[in-house]
């Protein structure tokens, strides 16, 4: 099952280069920074707890789960009225309902400039209109995707609390903002929060504790020196793989870029 939203930094060519790297059988699939959710749709696990700081996203999900057919409604709705001045007006609203927020949310994300999720100081979305027309896509199922959700415990949460739950034979994936020491990179800009180095510090303890408690981890990261110091000095596995990035707005900027795999 392919996840119905895009994200920076997501995780969709991990599960279809590198599925060998997920255990075949755990407990509870638990992932604290949720995203687009291509791991959890593509393992489908019968029980998971799913969490993230990002209320809108959290919302999103949530109204999915519970009216997959009402979402799909309201985003009909939106693609036979998509034009710039609807794409703003919809950008400036802040609906109630449930569902209503769920495809406002996946509205944006597929018609907005390159799927960016990027909010103000304020924490209001403020990515521009792109130049994609289609809200409905021919393969999308939101009602496989709703019964996906049903089985899972969707919250907003720090990851240390998510991470603190795993016990015996969970299975922990962790893909956090890929901060670094001294320095910053495009993806902690989408947030109205930066991922700090002390919380990847904080990440790392929870992963570490989790698993001596027995819980399978695997967790994505920046492969940068101290990254891969922090995890080495936790008796962690450590592997690089190679991906292409599409997050930049300048063409000339996207690259093949090495990433970190982290293993208990």
């Amino acid at each position: 099952m392919k996840p119905f939203l895009k994200w920076p930094g997501g995780k969709r060519w991990l599960t279809n280069k590198y599925a060998h790297l997920f255990p075949r059988k755990f407990n509870t699939y638990i992932e604290p920074f949720l995203g687009s959710g291509s791991v959890f749709f593509h393992l489908a696990p019968n029980k998971a707890l799913l969490g993230d700081t990002n209320q809108e996203l959290i919302a999103t999900y949530s109204g999915l789960r519970h009216d997959p057919m009402v979402v799909e409604d309201a985003l009909l709705m939106h693609e036979l009225n998509h034009c710039e001045a609807y794409y703003y007006s919809v950008r400036d609203s802040r609906p109630r309902a449930s569902h209503m927020k769920a495809a406002r949310f996946i509205y944006l994300n597929r018609t907005c400039f390159n799927g960016i999720y990027r909010v103000n100081l304020n924490g209001g979305f403020n990515v521009p209109k792109g130049s994609k027309t289609e809200v409905i896509f021919e393969d999308d199922d939101f009602e496989k995707a709703s019964r996906a959700l049903r089985r899972a415990r969707i919250c907003i949460s720090d990851f240390e609390s998510l991470v603190d739950t795993g016990g015996p034979n969970d299975f922990i994936f962790a893909d956090p903002p890929y901060t670094v020491r001294h320095n910053s990179n495009a993806f902690i800009k989408y947030n109205e929060r930066l991922f700090s180095w002390n919380d990847q510090v904080r990440l790392a303890d929870a992963l570490a504790r989790a698993r001596d408690r027995g819980s399978q981890v695997l967790a994505t990261n920046a492969n940068h020196d101290a990254v891969r110091s922090l995890y080495k000095k936790r008796s962690f596995s450590l592997s690089s793989i190679s991906r292409f990035s599409s997050i930049s707005a300048d063409s000339l900027r996207r690259d093949q870029f090495e990433e970190l795999i982290v293993l208990s």
